[in-house]
C-alpha cells in the first residue's frame, strides 16, 4: 500500500514537471518567433549581418577546432596558416582586443586613430596602417559654403547632371557615382582655401572623365554627377549619410536599366601629396587605392574585382596603385553599397594636394585596365 502511494506521487511530480516544461517551452518558442517577427527587417540573420558575424572568426580559430578532428591540418604542407592558443583566440574573438595589433587597443580611446581602421589585402608600394584612407569631412554648414574655384576649371567644365551613353546604339553596362561628391582638390581652388570641397570643380570631373574614356574603348557608360551634399542638406542628414543618398541613385539606375554591370563610386583621398602622387611612365599622377567592403554579402566578388584590376593596373602603371583593402564590423559603413552588385568597387583617387591633371591621368589609366579586365571576363 506504501509502495503504490509512493508511486503514485512520483507519477504526478513527474507530469508536474513536464506539463511545466511543456509551458516553458512553448513561451520560448513565443517569444523567439515575436522577436525575429517584431524586429527591423535586414538587422537579424540577414545574409549580410551573418557575414558580419562570421568574419569575426579568425581563420586561425578555425584551423584550430580542424586540427582537434583531423590533425591533417596541422601537417599539411600547403597550409601557411600561424596558429596560436586557442585561448588567445577566443579571448580575442570575445573582446576583440588583439595584443599583437596596438590599434585594437587604442582604437576607441584616441580621438581619429579609427580612421585608419581596415585590413590591406594587397599592398602597394609604400602602403601600410600609417597611411589608409581617411574617409572624413568638415561640417555640413562648411560644406554648403559657396567657394572659389579656377575660372579656367569652370569655364571648361559639363554643367548636365548627369551625362549619358551618347551612343543610342551602345549597351550601357558601367555606372560611376559619388557618394562624397564635393570633395575637390586644393591646386584646382582659391589660395587659402580652408577645405578641399566645391560644389562644381570635385571629384565629379574625374568620374566624367573615366566614363568618356571607357566610353571611346566601347564601354556604356553613364556618369551620375548628382550633388550628393545638396541633397543632404535638404534632407536635414549627416555626412555619414551619404551612401543613403547614392543608394537610391544606384537603385534608381539599376531599375532603369537591368543591363549595368559595373558600379564604381569615385572619390578621393584626404592624405598629404606624397601619399597620393607618383611617377609613372614618365607621368605624374594621381595614386589610387581600392576599397572593399566586408558587410556584404557580395564581398568576395567585389574583392577579386578590386584585386584584378589592382593586379592589371600595378603592371601597366608600377607604383600607382596603393593597393587594395577592405573595411568592415562595427564603426565604419563596412558596406558602400556593394552589396546591390557583384562588381562593384569604391576607388579614392588622388588626394587633397593633387590636382585634376593628375586625376585624369589616373582615370584614363584605369579606363585601360577596366576595359581589358572586363573583355578577358566575357571571354
Amino acid at each position: 500500500m506504501y509502495k503504490d502511494k509512493t508511486k503514485k506521487t512520483t507519477i504526478r511530480t513527474s507530469l508536474r514537471r513536464l506539463i511545466t516544461a511543456g509551458a516553458c517551452g512553448y513561451l520560448l518558442i513565443m517569444f523567439l518567433i515575436t522577436l525575429l517577427t517584431s524586429a527591423e527587417e535586414g538587422n537579424v540573420f540577414s545574409s549580410r549581418q551573418l557575414h558580419t558575424w562570421s568574419s569575426q572568426v579568425q581563420k586561425e580559430l578555425l584551423v584550430s577546432v580542424f586540427q582537434y578532428e583531423n590533425h591533417y591540418f596541422g601537417h599539411s604542407s600547403g597550409t601557411d596558416i600561424e596558429v596560436e592558443s586557442v585561448p588567445g583566440m577566443l579571448f580575442e574573438l570575445v573582446t576583440r582586443l588583439n595584443f599583437h595589433e596596438p590599434r585594437t587597443l587604442l582604437g576607441k580611446e584616441i580621438p581619429g586613430l579609427a580612421l585608419f581602421d581596415g585590413n590591406i589585402i594587397v599592398a602597394g608600394e609604400g602602403t601600410d596602417f600609417t597611411n589608409m584612407p581617411i574617409e572624413s569631412a568638415p561640417p555640413m554648414e562648411v560644406l554648403m559654403e559657396e567657394r572659389q574655384a579656377s575660372a579656367d576649371r569652370l569655364e571648361i567644365m559639363e554643367t548636365p547632371e548627369e551625362t549619358k551613353d551618347t551612343n543610342a546604339d551602345r549597351e550601357v553596362v558601367a555606372h560611376i557615382v559619388h557618394s562624397h561628391s564635393r570633395e575637390s582638390f586644393y591646386p584646382e581652388l582659391e589660395e587659402g582655401a580652408e577645405s578641399a570641397f566645391h560644389p562644381d570643380v570635385n571629384i565629379t570631373m574625374v568620374g566624367q572623365k573615366l566614363g568618356e574614356e571607357l566610353e571611346e574603348r566601347g564601354i556604356g557608360t553613364i556618369v551620375n554627377k548628382t550633388d550628393v551634399e545638396k541633397q543632404l542638406d535638404e534632407k536635414g542628414w549627416d555626412f555619414t549619410d551619404s551612401y543613403k543618398v547614392s543608394r537610391t541613385e544606384l537603385q534608381e539606375a539599376m531599375k532603369n536599366n537591368n543591363q549595368l554591370e559595373l558600379f564604381f563610386d569615385l572619390h578621393r583621398d584626404s592624405q598629404p601629396r606624397d601619399v597620393t602622387t607618383v611617377t609613372t611612365n614618365g607621368e605624374t599622377m594621381a595614386r589610387t587605392i581600392f576599397v572593399i567592403g566586408e558587410n556584404n554579402p557580395h564581398y568576395e566578388k567585389n574583392l577579386e574585382m578590386a584585386t584584378a584590376l589592382n593586379d592589371k593596373l600595378d603592371e601597366k602603371y608600377p607604383g600607382l596603385s596603393r593597393g587594395v583593402i577592405t573595411k568592415g564590423g562595427g564603426g565604419v559603413n563596412g558596406r558602400y553599397n556593394q552589396d546591390l552588385s557583384e562588381q562593384s568597387v569604391l576607388i579614392e583617387i588622388g588626394g587633397m594636394e593633387n590636382n585634376l591633371d593628375e586625376a585624369y591621368q589616373t582615370a584614363e589609366a584605369l579606363a585601360e585596365v577596366i576595359n581589358e579586365w572586363y573583355n578577358e571576363s566575357k571571354e
